[in-house]
């Protein structure tokens, strides 16, 4: 079965008990409480880590309008852009001072690679991200269907439990970062 909101959020409402939807718009309360806490919620944990599914690099396009202080150069921002991971020059994802402001990024050099954090499809979701999503859905939808305090709150253990797992295994997708630059090891030559 291919990963939508409505699949993940009827996952999520199986896994607290509660009945599936046919769609985020049928006026239900399971319903409105998905439609209403998804996206934030999905967002949420798309942001909270930099997963690999969900990690992107862009040349940015320079904007002709100039931040008003502190850098020379502001750049428009990818659609779909949810947070920065880094940003450099010269065919390098990192290495250079930047600010966020206004939804632009500003920096001194004049052009810019950015490493970031986009907002994927949900059909590009890994098994081991949409685990961890629909149990956080699940605990987040708990509150307001159930009214269960203790319910929500062992959801909310369950689903911090899957997301530890999730990371664990979208880390493994990677070669680790070496030291770059560590003053005390090229003290020693």
């Amino acid at each position: 079965m291919s990963l939508t909101a409505l699949a993940l959020c009827s996952r999520a409402l199986l896994r607290l008990g509660a009945q599936p939807i046919a769609s985020l718009t049928e006026g239900t309360a399971e319903a409105e409480v998905a439609a209403n806490l998804y996206p934030g919620i999905r967002d949420a944990l798309i942001s909270a880590h930099p997963w690999s599914f969900a990690t992107g690099q862009a040349a940015l396009p320079r904007l002709t309008a100039v931040p008003v202080a502190d850098y020379a150069y502001a750049f428009q921002l990818p659609a779909g852009f949810l947070r920065v991971l880094s940003a450099g020059q010269a065919g390098r994802g990192r290495g250079i001072p930047y600010r966020i402001n206004e939804g632009k990024l500003h920096a001194d050099a004049e052009a810019v690679t950015l490493t970031y954090i986009f907002r994927p499809d949900e059909s590009a979701f890994p098994p081991f991200f949409a685990t961890a999503l629909v149990a956080r859905l699940a605990a987040e939808f708990c509150l307001p269907l159930t009214e269960s305090a203790s319910r929500s709150e062992v959801l909310f253990r369950l689903a911090e439990q899957e997301l530890r797992q999730a990371r664990l295994v979208d880390s493994q997708q990677d070669t680790p970062r070496a030291i770059e630059g560590f003053p005390l090891v090229d003290i020693r030559g």
